[in-house]
């Protein structure tokens, strides 16, 4: 048993780490990815919020002018 384990262990090890290194880069091009749209979701929500804020002003105004 040990002389055919030994050959199937050794095979795949020089596959391993090109293999690992190759997911590794994934993961990190995966997690970059995620920052970046996280970013730009939040830079989104806050022109958005600005904007909501900026038109509620404008509707308030509108108000007291119609009202006076």
């Amino acid at each position: 048993m040990d002389p055919g384990a030994g050959p199937r262990k050794e095979r795949p090890k020089p596959r391993e780490p090109a293999a690992r290194l190759e997911k590794a880069k994934q993961r990190s091009a995966q997690q970059e990815l995620k920052q970046r749209q996280r970013a730009q979701i939040y830079a989104l929500n806050r022109v958005m919020t600005e904007l909501e804020q900026q038109q509620f002003d404008s509707f308030c105004k509108q108000m007291q002018g119609a009202g006076e």
